[in-house]
């Protein structure tokens, strides 16, 4: 597999809206040179090179092969080193037809500047210390952000929270080498303040310990956590799944055995992105598709996070439910505690109350939803501990 030619040298151009229709574009190019270049396809000319850094130059892009106008445009000029990437910068605001974006990526290419692979920009900026490790992976969590929290998480890695951290914690190891070094070199001396090195490096470890678990922390936000809705089948897993998700994604029926495949979507609990799966229910198969719902059923429960095990309320725990959650207890998930059982379709008359260590819940009325939603984050956030804005 071929490599992106990364070659800091070359100036580049990318698009850095979403391609699409829309009203407006944004095209950007960063390198040694880059006003040079841009200033052969920009009219009035040389405006560009007049402008101060960090302003707006309004004007219109030309074909150099016949002097066509492809668009007329608003530039903003960033001069070297005051810039995202720390080289000459220019960004490109066309309108956002896909024919002109193509047009201007077209010229931009042949005037010499070369399409940017993914993360080159960030990439430039971290050779030119622009930005450090952790805060060029931050400007690629922005990016893939899918909650508030992940985004707020994110921001602050940005803002340089976890490098200030190594740095603290770098100097601290210094000082304590230091301090170690002296003494031995000269033990006959009668040197000023008490040393005490074990709580040093408990203090050090403790820190480094806190520093790691903003891993996990960003890692849950960033990525989520599965969470699989698993039952005897026409135990109200695909009323529950909607209700979650506050639309009619599946498909309800009093006949059993309805879903005969996983359905997918997504939630958020406690700023988490949550993968909700309805599943094919157990029971007996009566057909080989409804074995194979039943086989991906299993594997969707053994790599979920959170399991949520329905029992229908009318027709009781059953042995196979038992079995079922006595199995599941013994398989811990890495998220905590990663099994809930729910006693369903509790608005039914008659229904005998919940099993100790059950949640009563019915989807169909909202009876229990917003004590299985918290009880849901709770669980997510079991294992990686309080995540507070300030990491």
């Amino acid at each position: 597999m071929n490599r992106p030619d990364y070659s800091p040298l070359e100036p580049i151009a990318a698009l850095s809206t979403p391609w699409g229709q829309s009203a407006l574009a944004l095209v950007r190019v960063s390198g040694a040179g880059s006003l040079g270049l841009l200033e052969a396809l920009f009219e009035p000319p040389g405006a560009l090179r007049a402008a101060p850094g960090h302003t707006a130059v309004h004007g219109r892009l030309r074909d150099p092969a016949g002097g066509e106008p492809v668009d007329e445009v608003l530039v903003i000029v960033y001069r070297a080193p005051r810039s995202f990437t720390g080289e000459e910068s220019v960004e490109i605001c066309t309108h956002g037809s896909p024919l002109i974006v193509g047009r201007v990526l077209d010229i931009l290419s042949r005037a010499g500047f070369r399409p940017a692979g993914p993360g080159e920009f960030t990439l430039r900026a971290f050779l030119n210390r622009k930005l450090d490790l952790t805060q060029a992976e931050a400007v690629n969590e922005i990016v893939r952000a899918r909650t508030d929290r992940a985004r707020a998480l994110a921001l602050h890695r940005l803002a340089g929270s976890v490098e200030g951290r190594i740095r603290e914690l770098k100097q601290r190891l210094l000082e304590l080498e230091a301090a170690v070094e002296v003494r031995l070199d000269y033990p006959e001396e009668d040197l000023p303040g008490e040393l005490a090195p074990e709580a040093e490096l408990d203090g050090l470890e403790a820190g480094l310990a806190g520093l790691a678990s903003t891993y996990r922390i960003g890692r849950l936000y960033q990525e989520g956590v599965t969470a699989v809705l698993a039952g005897r089948t026409n135990s109200g897993k695909s009323t529950l799944f909607n209700r979650l998700l506050r639309e009619e994604r599946a498909i309800v029926s009093e006949a059993p055995g309805t879903t005969r495949d996983y359905l997918e979507g997504g939630i958020e609990l406690e700023g988490v992105p949550v993968r909700l799966f309805d599943t094919a229910g157990y029971g007996e198969a009566g057909d080989p598709v409804e074995r194979e719902g039943q086989r991906r059923t299993d594997a969707l429960v053994e790599g979920a996070q959170l399991v949520l095990y329905l029992v229908d309320a009318a027709a009781g725990l059953r042995q196979e439910d038992r079995l079922f959650l006595e199995r599941r207890a013994e398989q811990p998930s890495p998220a905590g505690p990663g099994l809930l059982a729910l006693w369903a379709k509790a608005d039914l008359p008659g229904v005998p109350s919940a099993p100790a260590g059950f949640l009563t819940v019915s989807a169909a009325t909202g009876r229990g939803i917003g004590e299985l939603a918290r009880e849901m984050g709770a669980r997510i956030l079991a294992g990686v501990g309080p995540a507070s804005g300030e990491e």
